[in-house]
């Protein structure tokens, strides 16, 4: 069986086996959901990228509902996650701003919303465009690289704080969920530790093969990947596989 063929078998085994375990095909396809077009991602203000990884920093570790709940209360802070106020914010503001109870109080998560002011600015300058069109323009077939990118240049943004903040914004990008990781490990894609940089190109790989073969996004494949195995748990949030 030739490599391609491998990779196309691999595909309609893993869809067969989700439309199983999810009550059929039209049931499985209305949990897959999709990524945003480049369009939308380069046109998409720079405050909602950065509202979107603020929000994924105090969820890592706490409860979601609670931050949603709060949300609110950032939003006004933190006017609207403006970048270029954010960046004029001195110390003593941010200070008092992270003892303010419309919002959660940890002073290391509050200030990561200035740091991560400054990677989108400094990035910005940089490239000479736009943060959006700075993500919607990375490789489609290099997207740990973006995940490495915010992970090195930005706070607090590593682990799956950085690519869960992607997803939800709408980047095409797998995510290395509990699920995913132990099938890769079941089939013998990584070995060792899974942020290791030779496990995250051997996903990449594992990913960009079945995208080449099957057609499906990135978003689609982690989801097929994520419903082949551990519990078959119905009315699952999608935005977590």
């Amino acid at each position: 069986m030739t490599t391609r063929q491998g990779r196309r078998r691999r595909f309609e085994e893993l869809y067969a086996r989700a439309a199983e375990r999810k009550g059929g095909e039209a049931a499985l396809e209305g949990l897959l959901g999709g990524p945003r077009s480049a369009r939308y991602l380069a046109q998409l203000p720079e405050d909602r990228y950065l509202a979107e990884f603020s929000r994924k920093v105090f969820q890592s570790g706490f409860v979601w509902r609670v931050v949603d709940q709060k949300w609110d209360g950032f939003e006004e802070l933190f006017w609207g996650f403006d970048v270029d106020k954010l960046l004029l914010m001195p110390d003593d503001m941010l200070e008092r701003k992270a003892s303010d109870p419309k919002i959660i109080r940890n002073f290391t998560k509050v200030k990561s919303i200035r740091d991560n002011a400054m990677m989108i600015d400094v990035t910005r300058r940089r490239e000479n465009m736009p943060f959006g069109k700075f993500v919607a323009s990375w490789p489609a077939d290099d997207t740990v690289g973006l995940w490495l990118y915010l992970k090195r240049h930005g706070s607090r943004l590593g682990g799956n704080t950085g690519p869960f903040a992607l997803r939800t914004l709408g980047v095409d990008t797998f995510l290395l969920t509990r699920d995913v990781e132990g099938y890769l490990r079941q089939h013998g894609v990584v070995e060792g530790g899974i942020t290791s940089q030779r496990a995250l190109r051997a996903a990449q790989d594992f990913f960009n093969g079945l995208r080449e073969e099957s057609g499906r996004s990135l978003c689609e494949l982690s989801r097929l990947v994520s419903f082949n195995f551990g519990e078959n748990r119905v009315g699952i949030d999608v935005d977590s596989n």
